[in-house]
C-alpha cells in the first residue's frame, strides 16, 4: 500500500533535498600582511648593572696625640683643603716635654765635651805611660757612651716636636668633610677617637658588582679581540640617576678585582666619574651601562614582529609558495626604537611586520611591501668605534685609600 505525503510536507522537502546539493561556498581569501626588509646598523650591546657611588678616598681622621680640643677649624659638610686645620689639641703639655728633651740634648752635650777632653788628656798622658790601658780604654768607653746620649736626647726632641706638630689636626686630603665627633673641651685619645671624616669628592667611583656569566662573556670577546677587557683598558660606562631619565654622567672603567665572590657569584669592578661641581655623593644609587661588545653588523625589527614560542623567539617570512614561514631568531637590545636581531636572519631577506594576528605557520597569504624605519633616536652617546682590540698594558689602579690614621 502506498502512502503519499501532503502536498504542504512535499514542497519543502524538495527545498531541502536540493540545498543539500548545492555547491559549497568559495574560501575566503588569504590574510594580507605587510613585509619588509630589516633595516642593517652597525651598533655596540650596552649591558647593564646597578651599583652606588663612592668616594676615592674615604679618610678617618684620629688624633695621633691624645689631649684637649681646644679649637674646632671648620664648618661641617663643606669643601677643606688639603693642610686646612681641623681640630687644635692642648699643646701646652707637648711643649714643656719638648723643652725637657731640648735640656736632656744640652746634658747630652756637655757630657761629650767632657768626654772628649778626658780622652784626649790620658792620650797625651799615655805618651809618658802615666796612665794604664785600662783607664785609657774606660775614657773612649765613656766618650762613645756619650756620644750615644746625645744621639738618643736628640731623637727624643723631634719626637717631642713630632707630638707638638701633632697637636695641630690637618686635613690629610683635599675633599668634602663630614661634622665633628667631639666638642671643644673633650678629651680625645691618640688613634681611638674619630674626630671626623673627609672624602674626595672629583672624581667619584661608581663600584658594582658583575654576574660570573657577563665576565665570562668579556673574557671570550677579549680573546677573540671583539673587545678588550675592562682590566687593562679604560671602556666606556654611563651612568643613570634615581631620577633622570637618560644616562648623563659619563665615566671610564678602571678596576675589575681579581677573584669572584663565591658567595654571590659576582664580581667587583668600578668605573671612575668625573664630579666637578660635587653633585655626586657617596652613597648616592644609580644604574650604569658598560660597553659590552665591538661593534658588529646587526639588523633591526619592530618588537611586534617578534613572536614568542615557548622558549624560541620567532620571526615570519613569505616563502616562495606565499606561505608564512617561521623563523627562529636570536634577539639583542634596542636601538633606533627597534630591535636587534643578532643571527636567523639574511641580508635581503623580508620578515611580516603586520598582519601576525590572523597569521597560521605554513598559511597561504597575500604579501605586501612596507617599509622600517627608525622609531627612536639612537642612544648611542659615545664614539662610534669599539675600543681597540690589543691588549693594553695594566695601568695603575688608584684604589681607595681609607686611611685609619691620624692626620696633620
Amino acid at each position: 500500500m502506498r502512502t503519499l505525503l501532503p502536498k504542504s510536507l512535499a514542497l519543502p522537502l524538495v527545498a531541502i533535498l536540493a540545498a543539500c546539493g548545492a555547491t559549497p561556498p568559495p574560501a575566503p581569501p588569504p590574510p594580507t600582511v605587510t613585509v619588509a626588509a630589516p633595516l642593517q646598523r652597525d651598533v655596540k650591546d650596552w649591558d647593564e648593572y646597578v651599583g652606588r657611588f663612592e668616594a676615592v678616598e674615604d679618610v678617618q681622621v684620629l688624633p695621633r696625640v691624645s689631649g684637649q680640643i681646644m679649637q674646632i677649624g671648620f664648618r661641617a659638610g663643606v669643601e677643606v683643603g688639603k693642610g686646612q686645620l681641623l681640630f687644635q689639641i692642648d699643646p701646652r703639655p707637648y711643649r714643656a716635654q719638648l723643652e725637657q728633651a731640648r735640656a736632656q740634648v744640652a746634658r747630652a752635650q756637655a757630657a761629650l765635651a767632657n768626654a772628649r777632653t778626658e780622652l784626649k788628656r790620658s792620650e797625651e798622658l799615655r805618651k809618658y805611660q802615666a796612665v794604664s790601658q785600662e783607664e785609657f780604654e774606660t775614657r773612649l768607653a765613656t766618650l762613645r757612651s756619650a756620644d750615644a746620649d746625645l744621639a738618643a736626647a736628640q731623637a727624643a726632641v723631634r719626637a717631642r716636636a713630632l707630638d707638638v706638630e701633632f697637636t695641630t689636626v690637618r686635613s690629610p686630603i683635599s675633599g668634602r668633610v663630614s661634622d665633628k665627633r667631639v666638642a671643644i673641651g673633650d678629651y680625645v685619645s691618640a688613634g681611638q677617637t674619630l674626630l671626623t671624616t673627609v672624602v674626595t669628592v672629583s672624581p667619584i667611583w661608581f663600584s658594582f658588582e658583575g654576574a660570573e656569566s657577563l665576565y665570562l662573556k668579556y673574557i671570550r670577546q677579549a680573546e677573540k679581540g671583539e673587545r678588550t677587557s675592562s682590566r687593562y683598558a679604560a671602556n666606556p660606562v654611563e651612568v643613570q640617576l634615581a631620577d633622570e631619565s637618560d644616562f648623563r654622567w659619563r665615566g671610564r672603567m678602571i678596576f675589575v678585582d681579581n677573584a669572584i665572590d663565591t658567595n654571590s657569584g659576582t664580581i667587583r669592578a668600578h668605573a671612575e666619574i668625573a664630579n666637578p661641581d660635587g653633585f655626586l655623593v657617596p652613597g648616592m644609587f644609580g644604574r650604569a651601562r658598560l660597553l659590552g661588545s665591538g661593534v658588529y653588523r646587526a639588523m633591526l625589527v619592530p618588537d611586534e614582529a617578534i613572536q614568542t614560542d615557548q622558549t624560541r623567539k620567532l620571526v615570519y617570512l613569505v616563502g616562495r609558495d606565499g606561505k608564512a614561514v617561521p623563523r627562529p631568531v636570536e634577539t639583542g637590545p634596542m636601538v633606533e626604537g627597534l630591535r636587534v636581531v643578532r643571527t636567523g636572519l639574511k641580508p635581503g631577506e623580508k620578515v611580516i611586520i603586520d598582519g601576525l594576528a590572523r597569521l597560521q605557520p605554513g598559511a597561504q597569504v597575500k604579501a605586501r611591501e612596507g617599509k622600517i624605519a627608525p622609531r627612536a633616536a639612537s642612544l648611542e652617546s659615545l664614539p662610534a668605534a669599539a675600543p681597540a682590540a690589543n691588549i693594553a698594558q695594566p695601568a695603575s689602579d688608584g684604589r681607595k685609600a681609607s686611611a685609619n690614621g691620624a692626620t696633620n
